[in-house]
């Protein structure tokens, strides 16, 4: 059976989007692939994230790389936006590095979808995004998630999966809990 590697999207306004990759990425580690997470958002949070601390136990097959520096405008940042922006930029080069580079198996760009457009915010442009889709190489899995992918995007990919927000603990006031949602 041979291998064609896949641009896979997991998108929409429900909670999952991240767990959903970090499943193909516990399934991928299964088979001994080299697995990379760059996150565009997460960071700079004074939170310990479960994938963070297994990517330092399970390196160097499995890498988590937080390059964000957290939400912009939300989530009481107080950031210069330019910060943010600059952040954005250095992920995208390191994105492409490593896409390019073949020394993995699975790349997950985590939330790199929100920083096309989160809340009318703009960290990278749709064209940033396409051109890292198109920097893959055949054999490479490729996943990205965040919400509102755009249908240039999705035109791009081979699976597409759209979380739909039925009910969310928020509702009842409760917070993000460690092991489930950071």
């Amino acid at each position: 059976m041979s291998r064609r590697g896949l641009v896979i999207i997991y998108t929409g306004n429900g909670k999952g989007k991240t767990s959903a990759s970090l499943g193909a990425v516990l399934r991928a580690l299964g088979h001994g692939w080299r697995v990379l997470v760059i996150q565009f958002f997460k960071g700079d949070w004074p939170v310990v994230y479960g994938e963070v601390e297994m990517g330092k136990r399970m390196g160097p097959q499995f890498e988590v790389l937080q390059l964000g520096k957290g939400f912009v405008k939300h989530m009481g940042d107080r950031k210069p936006f330019a910060e943010h922006q600059a952040a954005a930029q250095e992920a995208l080069r390191v994105a492409k590095e490593k896409i390019t580079s073949g020394g993995y198996d699975l790349i997950v760009l985590d939330e790199i979808i929100y920083a096309i457009d989160y809340a009318g915010v703009q960290l990278v442009t749709l064209e940033d995004v396409l051109g890292l889709v198109d920097a893959k190489p055949p054999l490479l899995h490729l996943i990205l998630t965040g919400r509102n992918a755009p249908q240039a995007l999705i035109d791009r990919a081979d699976l597409v999966t759209e979380m739909r927000e039925i009910k969310h603990p928020w509702q009842q006031r409760i917070p993000a809990q460690k092991g489930v949602d950071y």
